[in-house]
């Protein structure tokens, strides 16, 4: 009656336990993801080589 008990109302398994929208640890988790992502995504792109400019002759 006092408030949200997400440990015992809820049983996941597999991926979904650790990647969900009904607990707090389970947000926190799609956060984390998220950031990895956009930061190795920046990372990914600072780091790919620059193109060249063609070598002509003059």
């Amino acid at each position: 009656m006092g408030g949200h008990d997400a440990g015992s109302q809820y049983q996941f398994t597999g991926i979904a336990k650790h990647f969900n929208s009904y607990t707090t640890l389970g947000r926190r988790n799609c956060v984390f993801v998220t950031y990895g992502v956009i930061a190795g995504l920046v990372i990914f792109y600072k780091l790919k080589p620059k193109k060249q400019a063609a070598v002509t002759e003059k």
